[in-house]
């Protein structure tokens, strides 16, 4: 949850976020999905103050495409077949994804999933 590293202020994260942020800003357009968006407004109270950190004219506005729901099924059948235990496709599986179909890079503090289920999708995370 690099956004609320930087809005919440985490003293573990925050410098780390906002400077992967920052870099991921500069080499290219930042992309919000729903799901995203979602993870990111247990933050806030208020709609209008989670739009003030994520604004439209920072972060394009992206649906999910069809496709990245078809690959997260896939993915989340993989997981469930090697180790996992949920029943229901986790949000991870949906953003990664998004990203594998979109081709985006993936900003995130957790890459062992994203590196296992989505191997094609390049990563901005921090160092093992």
């Amino acid at each position: 949850m690099v956004i609320l590293d930087i809005v919440t202020e985490d003293p573990a994260w925050s410098r780390w976020s906002e400077d992967a942020l920052a870099r991921a800003r500069d080499q290219g357009e930042l992309v919000i999905n729903p799901i995203v968006y979602s993870e990111v407004s247990v933050g806030f109270d208020r709609i209008e103050d989670l739009d003030d950190a994520v604004p439209a004219e920072d972060f394009r506005r992206e649906e999910l495409p069809f496709e990245a729901g078809f690959l997260a099924g896939k993915a989340f059948l993989a997981y469930r077949k090697r180790e996992g235990h949920n029943r229901s496709p986790l949000p991870d599986f949906y953003i990664g994804a998004h990203s594998a179909v979109r081709g985006y890079r993936l900003l995130t503090r957790d890459a062992t999933r994203y590196k296992t289920y989505f191997p094609t999708v390049a990563l901005i995370a921090p160092e093992p």
